[in-house]
């Protein structure tokens, strides 16, 4: 029986991706070695970021005066290092979730943060401005834990600063708005390991504080991503999976089926009389879709879940600090696995009703 993984990350990946980066663990590029052992500075690897990079561009429509780069350290590492590069007074962060008040515990260290916040994560603050004296805003566009999303891209007047780890390449995206977008690529783009970051290279080298080598970000937009060894296999892995991206129409064909999915999901959490979401409506994540039982049927919630384990759901679990459930509905996950989750919910309503 096929398993439908909706886990939130790391997360179901094109099997394409996964096929190529298996053969080239075998045989990189018909190199005779693995990739796993493969110069990073060699031709072929070379023609591996490059490609990338060029895709990560077109399919993003990305404008002339920004960088494309491959880091480490996850979208933790991130929280870091956009502060340390941008700020120089203070900035204003809009906290939506756990990653967001992450990426808040971090920029404090480096001067003054406006935090915007509602009274809970289940919706996105709204009716809030931005003092023209911050050094950028910064936002987390897809709260994986809570299931509210950004769907349009902000007008503000300071640098716009966005994580973009759990819906990059699943929606249309005005790169032009942005100063900076990074993301951890273990959601819509490769295994743990490699961090993408989009970044205005105009924004760059103004603040008046010394940054370590390795966490300023000139240091690896002039040496192209290879101021030290890359990710190499991840980045592979990245590459395979831009160019599943473009076979299947670009960042328009993703939002067409993200959406498709969504939808039918969403559907059946209203329709279904033992569960109910937990998000703002206007506020829903196309990507991470967060539900509980209703009320008069909390004490279903375990029975719930064995049963779809039963029928090979996996990763439907909530997060441990809100509970209930999760269907993460990245990029590569078919139609077929949120039609047999919905198939599943109206069975289990039939039994417990």
């Amino acid at each position: 029986m096929k398993k439908h993984n909706f886990y939130a990350g790391p997360s179901i990946l094109p099997q394409s991706a996964i096929d190529a980066t298996i053969n080239a663990l075998k045989d990189f590029e018909g190199t005779g070695i693995s990739l796993a052992s493969v110069s990073h500075r060699s031709k072929e690897f070379d023609a591996v970021m490059d490609e990338a990079v060029a895709l990560f561009k077109e399919l993003l429509n990305i404008p002339e005066g920004y960088s494309v780069i491959f880091l480490g350290g996850g979208a933790s590492m991130q929280f870091a290092m956009v502060p340390f590069n941008l700020m120089q007074k203070k900035a204003m962060y809009i906290n939506t979730g756990t990653w967001a008040s992450k990426a808040i515990t971090e920029a404090k260290m480096f001067g003054d943060v406006l935090e915007i916040k509602g009274n809970d994560f289940f919706s996105i603050p709204k009716g809030w401005e931005v003092p023209e004296d911050m050094d950028y805003l910064h936002i987390t566009t897809n709260n994986t834990i809570y299931g509210t999303e950004f769907h349009t891209d902000l007008d503000v007047n300071v640098p716009l600063v966005a994580d973009m780890s759990s819906d990059i390449f699943s929606r249309k995206v005005d790169v032009s708005k942005y100063a900076l977008i990074y993301g951890g690529a273990q959601k819509n783009l490769a295994p743990a390991g490699v961090t993408f970051v989009i970044v205005k290279d105009d924004i760059l080298g103004k603040v008046d504080h010394k940054i370590p080598t390795m966490l300023n970000y000139l240091t690896h937009t002039d040496k192209n991503s290879m101021y030290n060894t890359p990710p190499v296999i991840p980045v592979f892995t990245a590459l395979h999976t831009l160019r599943w991206i473009k076979e299947k129409g670009g960042v328009d064909g993703m939002y067409k089926m993200n959406r498709e999915k969504a939808d039918a999901l969403y559907a059946e959490i209203d329709r279904n009389k033992l569960f109910k979401g937990t998000v703002a409506t206007e506020d829903r994540s196309i990507m991470n879709v967060c539900f509980v039982m209703n009320d008069e049927y909390k004490d279903k919630e375990a029975d719930f879940a064995s049963f779809a384990a039963s029928k090979f759901f996996i990763g439907i679990k909530g997060h441990r600090s809100v509970g209930g459930f999760r269907a993460s509905l990245y990029n590569a996950l078919p139609l077929e696995s949120v039609n047999a989750l919905v198939e599943a919910m109206k069975e289990f309503e039939n039994l417990n009703s």
